[in-house]
């Protein structure tokens, strides 16, 4: 009987031990947390830098003009209409209608402009630019200045989320999103998915990068990993060595209950139909 007794007790203890290394912890999922020997500080502080247009995007822009005509001849459309549109994210099939494509050559089409080298200008330096040659081009067409305003913005911004969350492309709704926006917007990483090795593939230029970081860490508002930028994918990988697990204390217990329950059960089985038995036949 002893013997039985002590491969009992191994097997539940080793048993026992995986379930607890099963165990999510709070120190595994919590985000805002001090940096320490598992969690990195990332000391160098970096200040959000605007994003620069790219080839393929696609750009909105508006001309307004006390000028009603001129307006509508750089326009070339319902302004009220696009306006919409962009605002709800759908501009469907009529955007080639109202906003520009950026080429492989990093240009744009611009009425009576023609050709405009955008790739590598925030939106607030083509604006600033579109202004001076427009204006210029009106100085000359009535002689004199007309005031104009240019709106620009890049629609139709995505990034997506793959790994172990429920993957998805996600529209980019304003100028700028945080790492914990995007994190919202596809549910927040599950129990289980590694918040220690977030991984972000971007595009640039011609090469295409890989960050990896821990989204757990305090500092992290002060990275270059805090804003996500247009076409970014967001890869979260499950946590090694987590075929299940538990993400409660209640869950823990439970388990551990139920374990030593199955435990006695064998015991009593072993004791009652082995045991017994060979004791009475023995005597």
């Amino acid at each position: 009987m002893q013997p039985i007794l002590r491969h009992i007790s191994t097997l539940m203890t080793i048993a026992l031990c995986w379930l607890m290394m099963s165990c999510v912890t709070s120190r595994k999922v919590n985000y805002f947390q001090e940096p320490s020997d598992d969690i990195p500080s990332y000391t160098d502080t970096i200040d959000y830098e605007e994003y620069k247009i790219r080839k393929h995007d696609r750009l909105y822009i508006q001309v307004y003009s006390i000028d009603e005509k001129m307006a509508n001849l750089f326009n070339g459309g319902n302004r009220q209409n696009t306006r919409q549109m962009m605002r709800n994210g759908n501009m469907g099939s009529s955007s080639d209608l109202y906003t520009y494509l950026v080429d492989d050559e990093g240009n744009i089409k611009f009425p009576t402009l023609g050709k405009v080298y955008v790739e590598g200008l925030t939106t607030r330096e083509l604006k600033h630019e579109l202004q001076n040659q427009l204006s210029g081009l009106t100085v000359q067409h009535n002689s004199k200045m007309l005031n104009l305003a240019v709106e620009v913005q890049v629609v139709q911004r995505y990034f997506s989320v793959i790994g172990v969350n429920s993957s998805g492309r996600f529209l980019i709704n304003k100028e700028k999103i945080t790492i914990f926006e995007a994190l919202a917007e596809c549910g927040d990483i599950a129990d289980f998915g590694d918040r220690s090795h977030v991984q972000i593939v971007r595009q640039i230029g011609d090469s295409t990068i890989v960050k990896t970081f821990d989204v757990r860490s305090k500092e992290i508002v002060n990275s270059e990993f805090y804003y996500v930028e247009p076409n970014d994918v967001i890869y979260i990988r499950k946590m090694k060595g987590e075929a299940f697990g538990l993400n409660s204390a209640s869950a823990v217990i439970s388990v551990v209950a139920t374990t030593l329950s199955f435990g006695v059960f064998i015991y009593t089985l072993v004791d009652r139909f082995i045991v017994t038995p060979i004791q009475n036949s023995s005597k």
